[in-house]
């Protein structure tokens, strides 16, 4: 994992991976119901996946367009606590809390501790614990209910438009008709030239829960594009967790 600590770094920029035990896919079938937005939203937070812990692995490929990787990652997390990756032999550690972003690499004997004001510059918007967990589970990454938005029947989803947006992008939801988790999210930085897309292109059914199966992230920028694709694989659901990180003593330290 010649440039692990790279690729970790850029995966936590793009606001981390999750996934989810297999088991029987989710389709979606029959016409769309021409719903109310208040009751599309309404929808998406009554199917929100109801969790103490998820344990499991991660399949990533990552290319930035003069690299290509893939890599295995095991994953471990605790509902509004703790997201902890950790690759092969525990080479590279990450451990988030909604109070900072850590991790550390045995490659170079490096470490980072920090706050999540790297990836709320990058994305133009403060981030937090929540935002990502909420991206995690397939869930929209801001809260739906505190703002007002426009609704339609976009080829056979729900598409949400905020109708008033933030200065520094523009926002597209696009949520399942039938269960009603997130088929993509979308942020666009056009006075930067910068597009996000986040696309939940398949959910399968766990404890009778709709979860996320496959996740493709998308950063665009002026002559640059990075994609990270992940399978989820072996996720279990609330089991006992446990999360060893320690910084190695005499690590040198990151300054991002």
């Amino acid at each position: 994992m010649k440039n692990g600590i790279q690729i970790i770094i850029t995966s936590i920029v793009l606001l981390f991976l999750i996934g989810c035990k297999s088991s029987k896919i989710v389709t979606s079938s029959g016409e769309v119901a021409n719903l109310s937005t208040k009751n599309i939203i309404k929808n998406h937070y009554r199917n929100t996946l109801k969790f103490k812990t998820i344990r499991g692995k991660l399949k990533v490929m990552f290319d930035d367009g003069k690299r290509q990787e893939s890599f295995t990652l095991s994953l471990r997390m605790k509902k509004d606590e703790a997201i902890w990756l950790s690759a092969t032999l525990s080479l590279v550690k990450v451990y988030i809390t909604p109070q900072k972003v850590s991790f550390y690499n045995k490659l170079d004997n490096t470490y980072f501790e920090g706050d999540f004001s790297l990836i709320s510059k990058f994305l133009g918007t403060e981030l937090d614990f929540e935002k990502v967990q909420n991206l995690l589970i397939g869930n929209a990454l801001f809260d739906l209910k505190n703002e007002r938005f426009n609704s339609v029947i976009q080829n056979k989803n729900y598409a949400l438009t905020p109708k008033r947006d933030f200065e520094l992008f523009k926002r597209l939801f696009l949520l399942d008709p039938f269960h009603f988790k997130v088929k993509q999210q979308r942020l666009e930085q056009s006075g930067k030239n910068r597009l996000l897309t986040i696309d939940y292109p398949a959910y399968q059914e766990i404890t009778g829960q709709a979860f996320p199966k496959n996740v493709e992230i998308k950063a665009e920028e002026v002559n640059k594009k990075t994609t990270i694709q992940i399978e989820y694989r072996k996720i279990t659901f609330n089991e006992n967790v446990r999360f060893p990180f320690k910084i190695p003593s005499g690590y040198k330290e990151i300054k991002i």
